[in-house]
């Protein structure tokens, strides 16, 4: 296994960058592109070219344009036979790699051997007009083409030439920099790109029944279920108990689908005819809409070999009474609980800001041409709006500085951003078989941030693997959560988390998990057909679409986190045993006072309690939390997990191991379950206990005990209640001389109270 890094190197580190055009200290910042550092860019803009002189032997030209400064060079797509071409391209060259002062932009025409010059536009870098958003944008001009001498050619060139900032409305569909030598093909792949996520409902299938069918065998009773297929979902109704051609159900199948709603929903009413076969009895296809529609009859068609080939039965099939609905009040989930960043309000409550500024450190993913390289890009998601920023080429130290906004309709959201490395780039698989590798993800809920607070921290990306926990570099972040009114917070506060018909009319919790991993396999293959795709590993690892499975580590991870959230309940109880144990006398003397205080003066008892907890909550604002929450590798148990659990955990489902490793952990699971399995034995039988002493399973038990109560009942109506209190309030925190460690009468009692253990096999 892997030694993991020293864990200072997983730590969050706070950051002071130049954001905005300002040294940025912490405070308010009110500029449109202000969380990310200002970046200086030449922009050219190529629109079209006119009167070009024909090279070809038809008189004609395969033309296209070449932008050169230094050893930055771009070029546009070329075209075929035109004198008077249109690209209406824009290039952007970063500042800091210019290292020419001479911008070039050449006409050329594309030919087998050696392509021709046309003619040539020569800008000095000094001269170029700077343009700060939001000026309007800079208007093209017809410039005159000159040969390699400076002498005036045939055609002219119309371009627009200005300095500008990652801030220009040009630049998402720019050529950057890092954009430039990649092939035209390519170039798609490593811009920056927003996706939505489609719209999703819950579609409910309410199979009625079925009259009129036709079982192939009219000797035996039909064992008849419908089956119901909508894209890759499939699920299954039970048999019906009737045992004739009219059967009945009336079961529901919950269904996720995503507009537009390209695929019908096929239904299929099928006979067991014995093990493992079953016989299609009718089918028929239900397209989807928005309309309401109340329970129909629908025509069932069976379908027949005849000569080899599929034919429709002209006979009636028989018909399926089937009601189709599509909820509109559920909100789909297609991220893990957990982590929920699609809360659905009706109205906003402040806007999310976000800057990704850059990476350092990130470790290499690829091999080109002998030499280790990263082709890295992130992803974002918040809600139903997914950012990509641009793909920068062959970079262990990535500069992006790219700024995107979010609409907040719920505080109780995470925002997760992601980091990639692009496969299709530095050598990829141009046939599409490799996968972009993953180099960790950062999780920042909003609400723990302070509302117009930019924060900006360096975030450790973290991969979980097979060898261990491995930390890919660091990721540059600024984040800032502006709310609109903190009257319209505060309502959301106090509003459910889901919309009222998930509380109404709740799911399982089998169908929320199944359900969930449809509608992310449903995100994935949509974003993953738009262009440039966002691919379904990118998705799935950002919705976390494969953490249902269980694993040692996990397990637990959550068992001391429960321990330590019971840490405060034992932290007390210890404390108040050192109080009855008089190990503290004068601490003991005090709480005695105390305790009188309360009793004589009852009033003072609830007053007395919450201004404790506001005290409490004044001295603990000191050590408030001043940073975001991160990924805790210690919380995890990522940095001491065994390589046999390791192993365990990235295992495939089903297993892929031997029969002795699986046997190995097979008996593990039972040595743990079994003191589980006792853990809980332990708390039934106290439950069955206490329900014995009500019940009279032991009769003279639970007589002593009636007794005693009617006994307590009497006494304690003729003495006054703080006597009752002093009394017992003294015998609790009475002098150890007077304790003694053999069990006292009543616990004795107790644990002779029969449970039903004794009914056990």
């Amino acid at each position: 296994m892997q030694r993991p890094p020293p864990m200072e190197d997983f730590a969050l580190k706070e950051t002071k960058p130049y954001l905005g055009g300002a040294n940025f200290s912490g405070d308010k910042l009110t500029s449109t592109y202000d969380l990310v550092e200002e970046m200086q860019y030449l922009y050219v803009r190529v629109v079209e070219a006119k009167d070009l002189p024909g090279k070809d032997a038809t008189g004609s030209c395969d033309p296209y344009i070449e932008v050169k400064v230094g050893n930055c060079k771009g070029t546009t797509r070329y075209l075929e036979k035109k004198l008077n071409p249109e690209w209406n391209q824009v290039f952007a060259f970063s500042k800091v790699r210019l290292k020419s002062h001479l911008l070039e932009v050449t006409v050329k025409d594309k030919d087998v051997v050696k392509d021709d010059f046309l003619g040539r536009v020569l800008f000095e870098l000094k001269e170029v007009p700077r343009r700060v958003p939001p000026d309007s944008p800079l208007a093209p001009q017809w410039y005159m083409l000159e040969d390699r001498r400076g002498n005036k050619a045939i055609g002219e060139l119309m371009l627009a030439v200005w300095m500008g900032k990652q801030a220009d409305e040009a630049f998402p569909e720019a050529w950057s920099t890092d954009a430039l030598n990649t092939g035209a093909d390519r170039l798609a792949n490593i811009r920056s790109k927003v996706y939505l996520s489609p719209k999703l409902w819950y579609l409910r299938v309410n199979v009625i029944e079925a009259q009129d069918l036709m079982p192939g065998d009219e000797t035996r009773f039909p064992e008849v279920f419908v089956k119901a297929i909508l894209g890759n979902q499939a699920l299954r109704t039970g048999i019906s108990m009737s045992k004739n051609t009219n059967v009945m159900w009336n079961e529901d199948l919950l269904f996720v689908a995503a507009e537009p709603f390209d695929e019908p929903l096929n239904l299929s009413v099928e006979d067991r005819v014995a093990p493992n076969t079953d016989e299609v009895l009718g089918r028929c296809a239900i397209p989807l809409d928005h309309e309401p529609s109340n329970s129909r009859w629908y025509n069932l068609e069976k379908h027949i070999i005849v000569d080899g080939e599929k034919k429709k039965e002209i006979k009636f099939g028989g018909r399926l009474h089937v009601s189709v609905c599509l909820e509109g009040g559920d909100h789909v989930l297609d991220e893990s609980t957990h982590y929920r960043s699609d809360l659905r309000r009706p109205t906003s409550i402040g806007v999310l800001k976000l800057g990704i500024i850059d990476a350092r450190g990130l470790s290499p993913m690829k091999t080109k041409d002998g030499k280790e390289t990263t082709y890295p890009y992130c992803v974002a998601k918040y809600g139903q709006k997914w950012v990509r920023t641009r793909t920068i080429t062959d970079s262990f130290s990535p500069e992006w500085n790219e700024q995107y906004n979010w609409e907040v309709l719920d505080p109780f959201t995470v925002i997760t951003i992601g980091v990639f490395d692009n496969c299709d780039l530095g050598g990829g698989d141009k046939n599409g078989g490799a996968k972009d590798s993953k180099m960790g993800k950062v999780r920042i809920r909003l609400s723990t941030l302070e509302t117009n607070r930019v924060y900006t921290h360096l975030y450790p990306l973290l991969v979980w693997s097979a060898t261990g926990v491995k930390k890919m570099g660091e990721i540059h972040l600024a984040v800032r959560f502006s709310r609109s009114s903190l009257l319209n917070m505060m309502h959301t506060y106090a509003q459910p988390l889901l919309p009222n018909v998930h509380y109404i009319h709740p799911l399982t919790v089998a169908q929320l998990d199944s359900l969930r991993h449809y509608a992310a396999q449903i995100v994935s293959m949509r974003l993953s057909r738009v262009e440039p795709p966002l691919r379904e590993e990118v998705v799935e690892y950002m919705l976390d679409a494969g953490s249902h499975m269980w694993n040692m580590r996990r397990s637990k991870a959550n068992f001391f986190r429960i321990m330590n959230g019971l840490s405060v309940l034992f932290a007390v109880g210890k404390w108040f045993d050192q109080i009855c144990s008089w190990k503290k006398p004068i601490t003991t003397v005090l709480i005695h006072v105390l305790f009188l205080i309360v009793v004589l003066y009852p009033k003072l008892i609830l007053p007395t309690i919450f201004l404790c907890l506001f005290l409490i909550g004044v001295w603990n604002y000191r050590s408030r939390y001043r940073h975001p929450p991160h990924t805790d590798i210690r919380l995890s148990f990522a940095d001491n997990a065994p390589p046999d659990e390791l192993e365990e955990e990235f295992d495939t489902f089903p297993t892929s191991c031997l029969n002795d490793t699986v046997r190995a952990r097979y008996d593990r699971l039972r040595k743990i379950a079994g003191r589980i399995e006792i853990v809980m034995h332990d708390i039934a039988t106290q439950g069955e206990r206490l329900q014995s002493l009500l019940s009279w399973q032991d009769p003279r038990l639970t007589a002593l005990f009636y007794i005693s109560c009617l006994v307590a009942a009497i006494v304690l109506y003729v003495t006054p209640f703080q006597v009752v209190a002093l009394l017992a309030g003294f015998y609790v925190l009475r002098h150890p001389r007077f304790r003694y460690k053999l069990p006292s009468v009543p616990l004795n009692l107790f644990r002779r109270l029969p449970a039903r253990t004794d009914c056990m096999l």
